[in-house]
This record gives structure tokens, sequence and C-alpha cells, in this order.
């Protein structure tokens, strides 16, 4: 069963930053992708951003420019870096790994932007 551990959650300013991160407990060469998605309070999941294997990357169309997704490889780790947050921000982000065979979901993470 694959694990994800998710950190970096928390409650912050609006303009402010915060870096989630993400750790899977398998080999990163086993991950066709890894993404970020989001969950507001009576609205549906939704994908904030995603980098494949081969490292391409794609944003929903109202984080472009604000939260770069990147990986690390060494570590089967993917962080979701929030600059210049907004309230709207405000959701429960959930990790999302991909293999060949299967998806996982991690626990989800509490991000709370105040105006």
């Amino acid at each position: 069963q694959v694990q994800l551990v998710e950190s970096g959650g928390g409650l912050v300013q609006a303009g402010g930053s915060l870096n989630l991160s993400c750790t899977a407990s398998i080999s990163i060469f086993s991950i066709r992708s890894m993404g970020w998605y989001r969950q507001a309070p009576g609205k549906q999941r939704a994908l904030v951003a995603v980098v494949t294997s081969g490292g391409s990357t794609y944003y929903a169309d109202s984080v472009k420019g604000r939260l770069p997704i990147t990986r690390a490889n060494a570590k089967n780790t993917v962080y979701l870096q929030m600059n210049r947050l907004k309230p709207e921000d405000t959701a429960v982000y959930y990790c999302r790994v991909n293999t060949p065979a299967s998806g996982y979901w991690g626990p989800g993470t509490q991000v709370t932007v105040s105006s």
C-alpha cells in the first residue's frame, strides 16, 4: 500500500506564502505523475497542479504563475510553493500520486488564507 505524507499547510494572511510537500513511500521511478488538488467548503475537489515523470507541468488557470509545482526525485517528494496567496485559495489540499496501475490520495492538509 502506497502512503503519502503531506506537510506545510497552515494559516497565513493574504499575500503570504506557504510551501506544501508530499513524500511517497514508493520509488519515484514507479510514479507516472504527482500533483495537488484542493477542495474548498461546498465545492468539488479540483486540480491545482501536476508534474509528470517527464517533467511536464499543468496548472489550473487560477494558480498559474503563483503556485509552482516541483519534484525532488531523490526524495520521492513533490512540492507546491504557494505565493501571493488569496482568500479564495483557502481549501484542503490533497496530494495525488499516479502509477501505471493505480492512483493514491494523501490525507489532506488545510490551507487557510485570511483577508
